[in-house]
């Protein structure tokens, strides 16, 4: 079987898409008062906001998970989505600064992923999962009707022959995103140039290094929960019912590595719940950071928008996020993983913390980087910065 399908894609047919449309779950966790005014300004609509968890509003709880599925049902049963059979989706994502990124929106084989370490699986985990994060996400998955999709693969694709040449047909959508989110348009590609891209991708898999052909770039953890989930479910089915079950497909953006406007950010640290003066000072001790030696790793600690520049010289990984991770899991503090280093600027005046600011990694290693040394240390990049990131607008059913 491949390790691409085609899929029933669901899309909205409501008037308003930019209402529609939100931005990751996982994007702007300490900052509440952005989803005050996502809440506010979709103001009961239509809206994915209700059929997504974003994080910055865990403490709901289990009322809000019912809330979800409710809402998932409710919009299945009022026909708030039509459905376009068998196809993939084409996706231009316009940025902020008016760069465009290509896509292609499409269902991937879970049987062909494992977010185990060491895995060589054709898809495969670009950072270490934590276990520990992955029920609660089960617990948001499990009962749903409906996913609809953050995750983001990337294809080491280095002549552009995949995404680049994908024929497109019937435009789709095309809107402008809240939120300084830029601009979203799609268009439906299906019947023999669905088929031809799967074939390619098939072709192309042949060849691929180390059997690697999809590396995830974005919502690692969701997609092991998809996983998760599936190996749940397959245990009650027997071999004819897996072959087809909708749990196993799992509907993705795939977008190649190469893609020039596709650019990699660091996703930054800041503590919290600590004495500020005393957390630089242990830091600074632990670490040994002093004088830049052949070896030391550069990070930046920010207090109240007082920048600290060190230079690491007891490092426990090859790369800074990897020594600076390390050294926070040993601490008892919380802990936030934020895109933009003004974000953490921002952050670092409230008493109690302190920001970490670390530098980028070099998108072009990430491949070789998976295939030699197995997965990154959690949140060592990000794709773009979080007003960059996927905003949901398709949904594929997961139960039969």
């Amino acid at each position: 079987m491949s390790i691409l399908q085609k899929s029933d894609i669901l899309l909205p047919n409501v008037d308003d898409l930019t209402k529609w449309s939100t931005v990751a779950c996982d994007q702007y966790t300490s900052q509440t008062e952005y989803w005050e005014r996502v809440t506010q300004f979709v103001n009961g609509h239509p809206s994915t906001l209700h059929l997504v968890y974003p994080e910055a509003f865990l403490s709901q709880g289990d009322q809000r998970i019912k809330d979800i599925n409710m809402a998932m049902q409710q919009y299945l049963d009022q026909d708030i989505f039509q459905c376009y059979e068998q196809c993939i989706i084409y996706v231009e994502r316009t940025l902020s600064n008016g760069r465009v990124r290509k896509g292609v929106v499409a269902a991937v084989d879970l049987e062909a992923y494992d977010f185990a370490k060491g895995s060589k699986s054709a898809i495969r985990a670009t950072e270490g999962t934590v276990l520990e994060r992955i029920p609660p996400r089960v617990k948001i998955r499990e009962n749903a009707p409906l996913e609809l999709p953050h995750v983001m693969l990337l294809v080491d694709d280095k002549q552009c022959t995949l995404i680049e040449n994908v024929k497109k047909g019937q435009k789709l959508y095309d809107f402008e995103l809240m939120e300084k989110g830029g601009h979203l348009a799609g268009w439906l590609v299906e019947g023999a140039d669905a088929d031809a891209f799967i074939a390619s991708v098939d072709a192309f898999a042949q060849q691929a290094t180390d059997g690697l052909v999809f590396a995830v770039g974005d919502g690692n953890h969701s997609l092991a929960t998809a996983k998760t989930c599936w190996e749940t479910i397959k245990a009650t089915l027997d071999e004819k019912e897996r072959e087809t079950h909708p749990a196993r497909f799992c509907l993705v953006e795939i977008e190649n590595i190469h893609d020039e406007v596709l650019e990699f950010e660091p996703i930054h640290r800041v503590v919290f719940g600590v004495n500020e003066k005393e957390f630089i000072e242990k830091f600074k001790q632990d670490l040994q950071c002093g004088p830049c030696s052949s070896d030391c790793q550069h990070v930046i600690l920010v207090n109240h928008k007082e920048k600290i520049d060190l230079y690491i010289n007891r490092t426990t990984s090859p790369i800074e996020v990897g020594t600076v991770q390390n050294y926070l899991d040993s601490l008892d503090c919380e802990v936030d993983y934020i895109h933009g280093e003004d974000v953490v600027c921002n952050l670092s005046c409230q008493a109690g913390a302190v920001g970490i600011l670390l530098p980028v990694m070099e998108k072009s290693s990430l491949f070789e980087t998976v295939i030699a040394d197995g997965a990154l240390p959690r949140k060592t990049f990000s794709m773009g910065e979080a007003n960059e990131k996927r905003f949901y607008m398709e949904a594929k059913k997961i139960v039969k």
